[in-house]
């Protein structure tokens, strides 16, 4: 089973008892603000999305970690790696994102657990390049970009819903893990 430990975060595969409390972070207006058309989703559509973040476990080797706090052991939100199959031009391509509650936000989070994902990337997947799809106008992930060094690749719009993207990118051989 592929845990990752940071000083406040365990990045974990999921758990059936995760099923409720994502599903309340899907059902936030405020989180899925920049989430494809921005719609929130409920629990049937979370536990679907569950699954196929599992399936991609199991058939890529890497998917989407559920972030739970040490402290209290919260199910924050998740981050991790997929493929980013709904932006043909940028395939082949991994990607890095993030969900959170909006409890969570403002506290370093996302960055601890992006940052370590990133690690996982490289020395346990041996990945050499990582992109994150990222809406024009949404600044905290924007920012959390910034910090793990991520550069601006191209700008272009998503092909369902028109809302204008932005694809960062890391060189892995460059990232200081």
């Amino acid at each position: 089973m592929t845990e990752i430990r940071t000083p406040r975060l365990l990045l974990r595969r999921w758990h059936d008892d995760d099923l409720a409390p994502m599903a309340d972070i899907n059902a936030d207006p405020r989180v899925m603000r920049w989430i494809d058309d921005g719609s929130v989703r409920g629990l049937d559509d979370t536990a679907e999305a569950i699954e196929r973040w599992e399936e991609e476990w199991d058939e890529e080797g890497f998917g989407l970690f559920a972030v739970e706090l040490l402290a209290s052991g919260e199910l924050a939100g998740f981050t991790g790696l997929s493929v980013p199959e709904f932006l043909p031009q940028v395939l082949p391509a991994v990607a890095i994102s993030w969900r959170l509650g909006p409890q969570f936000w403002g506290q370093g989070y996302a960055s601890e657990a992006a940052h370590a994902t990133l690690e996982f990337a490289l020395q346990d997947r041996g990945l050499d390049r990582v992109i994150s799809i990222s809406q024009v106008g949404d600044d905290a992930s924007e920012n959390v970009l910034r910090k793990l060094g991520m550069e601006l690749e191209r700008e272009t719009a998503h092909p369902l819903h028109g809302r204008p993207l932005r694809v960062h990118t890391i060189d892995l051989t460059e990232f200081q893990a």
